[in-house]
């Protein structure tokens, strides 16, 4: 298989799983040469394609140890991802990537995890849960943190009860409405912050939007942990995957590539700044 991320690559959907009414998730297997593996870092995203319609930047949310395919999960937002939802196994996308900068997942070793994410924000960081999952022996406290704007909106349920199942681990969900046979919190995710405590060896990584990642970050930061322990995740209309196109520019850096993983500190002027 050819190691350039930017030379465009056929690969076949092996699996469909319908997450949710818009939500679904694509298990895929490159074609062709197999025998240099696909290898990625969580939080990494492909470009993935349909013939003749384009192409939409999707987080790679299974693990890199699974050598032979990758997941994306896709939420239906335009004619590329509806396309994809009219798909299923055999049929055929391209894929372009691995792009950008992951999760700090070495540096992570021993330490504490703190996850925060709201809606399919869960997505960039449902890689992280599935590395640490595999490898629990290498982390310390793994705490979840995941609220959506209804019940509706709430899928992997299954997952996250698992989760809760799994020595060291703790998943606290939160829905800005109520409802007949939800279980969880009702209010914003950043009011799941208060059901935990940082130290010196924790590590939060946030993925959503962007004010309610600012709120997240304020409050942690008011618990003691430090800025260079925060990363974050951000979410740019990103075309090109290379800086070339400008759409995901982010004062003098690029999204595609400087991201979309970032440590706080690095960009904390401009989270919440318009047309920057």
């Amino acid at each position: 298989m050819d190691t350039n991320p930017h030379i465009p690559r056929a690969a076949i959907i092996r699996d469909r799983i319908q997450e949710a009414p818009t939500v679904f998730t694509l298990r895929l297997e490159p074609e062709g040469d197999t025998s240099v593996p696909f290898r990625f870092t969580p939080g990494q995203f492909n470009m993935v394609g349909v013939m003749g319609l384009g192409e939409v930047p999707l987080s790679i949310v299974s693990d890199p140890s699974d050598l032979d395919f990758f997941d994306h999960t896709v939420r239906i937002v335009g004619r590329v991802t509806g396309a994809m939802a009219r798909m299923g196994p055999g049929d055929r996308v391209s894929i372009r990537g691995p792009f950008g900068n992951g999760w700090p997942m070495d540096a992570t070793r021993g330490r504490d995890i703190v996850l925060v994410s709201g809606g399919l924000g869960c997505a960039p960081l449902v890689s992280v849960v599935n590395y640490v999952v595999r490898r629990r022996e290498d982390f310390g406290a793994l705490t979840v943190l995941h609220g959506v704007k209804n019940p509706r909106d709430l899928f992997w349920k299954e997952r996250f009860s698992r989760l809760n199942g799994i020595g060291g681990t703790r998943v606290f969900l939160t829905s800005d409405t109520g409802g007949s046979g939800w279980e969880g919190a009702v209010g914003p995710v950043t009011n799941l912050i208060e059901n935990i405590s940082v130290t010196k060896k924790t590590t939060a990584k946030i993925c959503g939007p962007e004010p309610m990642m600012i709120a997240t970050v304020g409050k942690l930061l008011d618990q003691g942990l430090a800025e260079e322990d925060l990363w974050v995740s951000l979410e740019r209309n990103m075309q090109c995957a290379a800086g070339f196109c400008g759409h995901c520019q982010l004062g003098e850096m690029f999204v595609c590539r400087s991201g979309p993983v970032f440590r706080y500190s690095e960009i904390k002027n401009r989270l919440g700044i318009r047309g920057l």
